[in-house]
């Protein structure tokens, strides 16, 4: 490994990347190019425990994971990288020697736009946790031109624009041009003796971008391969000779139009077709890949299962069990049988929802045209899953293609070896609802896996002060054994301790408050309450709740502003998908209730209403580590997990939340005295589903009628009275997330917190205790047992297990 033992090696590594990489000299260079010099730098030193790890991975002949993923939300690397090698002094020595500032250079990075929210991050910290446990991993991905979008507001109304993060040179991948598979498209299945072959009409190259994911101090590294989309003619002479111009770029633009953007708008036919040839480029390309690595040590595919480990996240890689299939029976001659048992042993689903709208189909015409050969081997995957029914004595058998649709989730299911949930309610909710026929014919297949969080990048990287005083009362250790944090527990009763914990915390919140000035200018208290709900905008998410309370606490704090209130800054931060219009409506009554509220002079500091746009990993490491307060407030039973409620808790914030997800083990571990749960359990919101009466819970709360006729009335948008009313209307006609029926006991938990907060020693006591006890919400334990109970893998790098 290149050793950096001083900050002359380092100053020296950089300057050279600056004049030999970056092409400038110290007095011409600006803060992008000196990043890009250090970013080269940091990478160097990832080199050697990288061609390492690759080494002794073939050397012992052990078994690999590969995690297929349509999202990786890795955030800003650079930094990362500098503090998980150590390296923060020394490359802060190193740049002001040239008279650069390090916070400078690293608020350059962009966020690699490779993801939108928690299935994004959560691969992200998953692929740490498989560095730090040592444990051989590739991820596999796309890699995305523009990503999901730029979000801006208009007038409160969210606008979306590409992404440009690939403007400046991506420093910490590496191309590989050699790397190239093809991928088709359409066209037709012939029979040839007693074997199809599929003759597509369309072909596109997937080639390989890679990036080294150091674990922690780089004691062992991984890699994250990309797709890009290339074309198979790269340009067109003739029609460009003829001034036909669009029509000679035409290969390359439809091409690479797969690669471009994360989540296609798909409720165009076309961009339907987009999506699935998304899921399957980039499956179709790690699994040619992944079998050429196995055939160049091992001749016997049989053998597949106990050398490779596949983890489909979510149902968008799902494709992978008829492409393993094919790619066994069409390439290297199995019989569909064996070539099925073969890929069910390989092959393991993570679900991540319970939203039936949410578990991907297809229409089976599309998936025809598109991947004909599939749709033939879906088809014997249903049969397959037939007799699996009749011989486990199941009455009525789920099936794969039902009403002209293909069912990802069940094709998913039936070629897994393993299939888990990401929290406790969540796994037993499989059982129960959406995989339960699934479930009575294969009984042992489902198993929980709680999801984590990777302590490196949402503890010790964003919030230094507690960090430091971390290491300072407990060592170092906690950095890879988070349950360690367990030894503060008895410092939340030191008077002392909990100074010094909220000091950091008012510290973090004073960042946070002097970053909304610059960005937002709006003035906001670090004596008031931090409120924060950062999440992609879903209805079952229930950020309309909390607007309503928003203008309920406003309405209350005009009636009576002399009050004894407990100061807030209401912050939301999220992107809510272009097609989604009813996701889009609430974000847009969001920033007119935060115009109302931050422009009334009777409220003043009371209340601050504050959604700063564009919300990413970036942001978040500004706004977790400031939370005094963390909104979890899903409707229960739809929440599959969440993680951001772990990083809240981890940084010593208090939650607000229903039992959904993982708040239930949540609350298991920090203690009932330590979180706020309200509202309906999953079992009460599914019995109050027969004769629900959005209007009757209205009716039953004053609080909530006054906010609905303001809105009705065009209060928070006097200049266009109805603009709101589509949000009405829609809670009015199918508040399916019970929002109303929530509201009241929302609003009660809400007033509890006021008076928790208030006192200020039993507040700093909950927050210690938040961070202390939860210890066991790290990504290092899930992946562990995902090794021990799914893939049966072994660290190889000597780290902590």
């Amino acid at each position: 490994m290149k050793d950096f033992n001083d900050t002359g090696s380092l100053a020296g590594s950089i300057e050279f990347h600056l004049a030999h990489t970056v092409g400038k000299t110290p007095d011409a260079a600006s803060n992008s190019d000196w990043r890009l010099a250090l970013s080269r730098a940091v990478r160097d030193k990832l080199i050697d425990p990288w061609f390492e790890a690759t080494r002794r991975t073939y050397k012992q002949d052990r078994k690999r994971v590969y995690y297929l993923s349509m999202e990786f939300l890795l955030g800003r690397i650079l930094e990362d990288a500098v503090n998980n090698l150590g390296l923060e002094e020394k490359a802060t020595a190193a740049l002001a020697a040239h008279g650069v500032n390090f916070n400078d250079v690293m608020q350059d990075e962009p966020d690699a736009a490779l993801g939108n929210g928690g299935l994004g991050r959560l691969a992200a910290c998953f692929l740490d946790s498989l560095s730090c446990l040592g444990i051989p991993a590739y991820g596999y991905g796309i890699r995305y031109a523009h990503g999901l979008f730029k979000q801006s507001f208009d007038d409160g109304r969210q606008i979306e624009v590409a992404e440009d993060w690939l403007r400046h040179q991506h420093n910490w991948e590496f191309e590989r041009a050699e790397c190239v598979y093809d991928i088709g498209f359409g066209g037709h299945v012939t029979e040839k003796g007693s074997r199809a072959v599929w003759t597509s009409s369309d072909q596109v190259m997937a080639q390989a971008y890679d990036t080294p994911i150091p674990g922690w101090q780089a004691s062992w590294t991984n890699t994250l391969r990309l797709w890009s989309a290339k074309p198979k003619k790269i340009f067109d002479l003739e029609p460009f000779n003829r001034g036909e111009y669009m029509e000679a770029a035409a290969p390359e633009v439809l091409a690479e139009t797969i690669s471009r953007v994360l989540y296609p708008d798909d409720s165009t036919e076309i961009g339907k077709a987009l999506r699935l040839k998304q899921e399957y480029f980039f499956t179709a390309a790690s699994l040619q890949d992944l079998l050429r690595r196995f055939l160049n040590h091992n001749g016997d595919l049989r053998a597949l299962p106990s050398k490779v480990a596949i983890q489909m996240n979510d149902t968008h890689p799902a494709i992978a069990g008829p492409e393993l299939i094919r790619l066994l029976i069409d390439g290297h001659g199995f019989e569909f049988d064996d070539a099925f048992d073969i890929a069910q042993g390989t092959l393991n689903y993570t679900n991540h929802t319970l939203l039936p709208e949410a578990l991907e189909t297809w229409d089976t015409q599309l998936m025809s045209e598109t991947l004909p050969r599939h749709m033939q081997l879906i088809e014997r995957v249903d049969d397959r899953l037939a007799r699996d029914a009749r011989a486990s004595n199941v009455g009525s058998a789920p099936r794969i293609v039902e009403n002209e649709k293909v069912n990802m989730g069940t094709l998913a299911f039936t070629c897994a070896n393993k299939v888990n949930g990401v929290s406790a309610l969540h796994t037993d909710l499989m059982k129960q609802t959406v995989f339960s026929d699934l479930h009575q014919v294969y009984p042992n297949r489902i198993l929980n896996q709680t999801n984590g969080v990777t302590p490196r990048r949402w503890l010790h990287s964003c919030n230094e002060g507690l960090r430091n005083l971390l290491n300072e009362k407990i060592g170092t250790e906690w950095v890879c054994d988070l349950e360690q944090l367990e030894k503060i527990a008895p410092l939340a009763d030191d008077a002392e301790f909990r100074d010094r914990f909220m000091a950091i915390k008012r510290d973090n919140k004073q960042k946070l408050a002097t970053w909304i000035k610059e960005t937002m200018d709006i003035d906001v208290s670090v004596d008031a309450m931090f409120d924060v709900q950062i999440k992609r905008i879903h209805e079952y998410k229930r950020q309309l709740m909390n607007a309503l309370e928003t203008a309920a606490l406003a309405n209350a704090i005009r009636r009576n502003p002399d009050a004894d209130w407990t100061p807030r800054v209401k912050i939301f931060g999220g992107k809510a998908a272009p097609a989604y219009l009813d996701a889009k409506n609430i974000i847009r009554l969001i920033n007119d209730i935060a115009v109302s509220v931050n422009n009334d002079p009777v409220i003043g500091d009371r209340l601050k209403v504050v959604y700063p746009p564009n919300y990413n990993v970036s942001m978040a490491e500004i706004l977790i580590p400031s939370a005094d307060l963390s909104e979890q407030i899903s409707t229960a039973g739809k929440e599959a997990s969440g993680t951001g409620n772990m990083k809240f808790a981890l940084n010593g914030a208090v939650t607000v939340g229903t039992l959904d997800g993982a708040n239930v083990e949540i609350a298991e571990h920090v203690g009932p005295d330590n979180i706020y749960i309200f509202g309906m359990t999953a079992d009460q919101v599914q019995d109050a589903r027969d004769g629900y009466v959005t209007q009757n819970y209205i009716d039953q709360s004053p609080i909530l009628t006054e906010v609905i006729n303001q809105i009705r009335d065009g209060f928070y948008s006097p200049e266009e009275t109805t603009r709101h009313w589509p949000v009405l209307e829609k809670l009015l006609r199918d508040d399916y997330f019970m929002v109303a029926a929530d509201f009241d006991a929302y609003w009660k938990a809400q007033r509890k917190v006021d008076k928790g907060f208030a006192d200020k020693d039993a507040w700093a006591r909950m927050a210690v205790l938040n961070t202390a006890l939860s210890g066991w919400f790290s990504s290092d334990r899930t992946i562990q047992s995902y090794a021990d109970e799914i893939w049966g893998v072994d660290s190889l790098s000597g780290a902590r297990k």
